[in-house]
């Protein structure tokens, strides 16, 4: 899909936020364990990628009730939903000078129309190297789920069906939604907010 920046200055997806904190003490730390000088920078997303993927678990995947949204929160207790491990994704890429944004899909929140939908989020990494933007979503893997770091074809963990009002957003934002940040932080058990409070859509 054609994707479309909120902001044309990429300074604006290098921003620090509340919710991307990456001045934090612990994720400076994991940054200096992470990264070196003699990486270049597609290694480095895709170092960064793959550790939020893997190492972060999905509060659904893992049946977990702590909800977090502060990327320092995040890697902290190494676990949350798609919105929490957007923004840690985002906090380690903007500390090493990439380019991180985010986008969103709507989709249905477990199989059926009728079971309701939810606001998805992945993140977009801009690679200056190549001069393009990628996509990536680092949600998790399991069965049936296989995201994957691509410079050519994306390899999201879920494809839109338009057929069953599922959409993909085309715009990269600078900041993540307002709403997805409102319901992380009024909620503390992340099955219920999972199961009844997510927003549907942008």
């Amino acid at each position: 899909m054609n994707l479309i920046c909120e902001s044309s200055n990429l300074e604006d997806y290098l921003i620090e936020l509340d919710e991307l904190n990456y001045s934090n003490p612990i994720i400076e730390e994991k940054v200096n364990e992470l990264f070196n000088h003699e990486q270049k920078e597609i290694e480095k997303v895709k170092i960064a990628f793959e550790f939020v993927r893997d190492e972060i678990s999905h509060s659904w995947d893992s049946q977990r009730t702590k909800v977090t949204c502060n990327a320092s929160d995040v890697l902290k207790h190494k676990e949350g939903i798609c919105y929490a491990k957007s923004n840690l994704l985002a906090a380690l890429l903007r500390s090493q000078g990439i380019p991180t944004g985010f986008c969103y899909q709507r989709l249905m929140l477990f199989d059926t129309p009728e079971k309701g939908y939810s606001l998805h989020a992945l993140n977009a990494v801009y690679l200056n190297s190549l001069n393009k933007w990628i996509r990536l979503d680092a949600r998790g893997n399991k069965p049936g789920i296989n995201a994957q770091f691509s410079l050519e074809e994306e390899k999201l963990a879920f494809t839109v069906n338009e057929h069953f009002d599922e959409k993909d957003y085309p715009i990269i934002y600078v900041k993540p939604n307002s709403k997805t940040i409102t319901v992380l932080k009024v909620n503390n058990d992340a099955l219920e907010m999972y199961k009844y409070k997510l927003p549907e859509s942008i």
